[in-house]
């Protein structure tokens, strides 16, 4: 454990600019946000940096708000926010019940979207839904922005397209369509690290995206097209374990992981054709 914090340094921008130019001339630079990951490794001794940029005072990174059909979501919106949201409630309910197991109270009222996705743990409980919502990473330098498709944004474990000089200033999530479905697997119902999160959407192209079951959260396209052709069930769940790259660790096997994703495809076809079914009737 490090106790010792003298050699390291703190940022404190007032303004997203000066927090971009600070990115541009003094980096390396860890920015932080909520803190609840980046704390965790400066007290076990993980985070071998030192100079550190605080971004909580960024007004331009909070809010919710449409821009047209777009829902855009600060960088810094938190777990607490997003849950209390009536417009997430309304366009992305299972961001809103994927935060609703994020941690404790404290976590969600520190923790933010724009870190979870920053940390780029294969076992973040808001990363699928924001997979199958085909949602987009808005990064901003001092001089540029660009916006990078979240299935384009991970290219390994831990690993980002981001630049050392960009932040994620927003998410942005165009308009869903079909049923949504999340659950998350893990210990226990919250406060555990995900052993298997799943996300899906039931449409005329069903999306269904998993975490903790490879090195990145990821979708899975060939699953997803037996679905979409009308395949039996147990024709997908076969897929669906062939396609995902579980592996053995402290938390789980591979092989559980397996079969609870298949579980989990299952759990999701069923309960959103038994929803589709109760609202023709009614």
């Amino acid at each position: 454990m490090v106790t010792a914090l003298g050699r390291r340094s703190l940022l404190e921008p007032r303004s997203l600019g000066e927090a971009l130019r600070l990115l541009r001339d003094e980096g390396p630079l860890v920015p932080l946000a909520g803190c609840t990951d980046v704390y965790v490794g400066l007290h076990f001794g993980t985070v071998p940096q030192q100079r550190f940029l605080d971004l909580q005072g960024l007004r331009a990174l909070r809010g919710l708000r449409l821009r047209g059909d777009t829902l855009v979501i600060g960088a810094l919106a938190t777990y607490t926010e997003i849950l209390r949201s009536p417009l997430v409630r309304r366009r992305l309910p299972i961001l809103a019940e994927a935060s609703r197991w994020v941690g404790s109270p404290q976590i969600q009222n520190r923790g933010t979207l724009g870190g979870n996705v920053a940390n780029a743990s294969p076992a973040g409980d808001t990363l699928p839904v924001l997979a199958v919502a085909e949602a987009t990473v808005v990064l901003r330098s001092l001089d540029d922005e660009r916006r990078v498709p979240f299935g384009s944004f991970y290219t390994g474990y831990r690993r980002t397209v981001m630049r050392p000089d960009e932040l994620i200033v927003a998410i942005e999530v165009p308009p869903v369509e079909g049923r949504q479905w999340f659950r998350k697997v893990g210990t226990r119902a919250a406060q555990a690290i995900s052993k298997v999160v799943m996300a899906a959407v039931r449409a005329r192209r069903p999306r269904v995206a998993l975490g903790s079951v490879a090195p990145t959260v990821v979708r899975v396209p060939r699953t997803e097209a037996v679905l979409a052709a009308g395949g039996e069930l147990a024709e997908a769940q076969a897929v669906l374990v062939e396609e995902i790259q579980p592996i053995d660790d402290l938390r789980s096997t591979a092989a559980y992981r397996r079969r609870v994703s298949a579980n989990l495809l299952a759990q999701f076809w069923s309960e959103t054709t038994t929803s589709r079914r109760r609202g023709r009737r009614s």
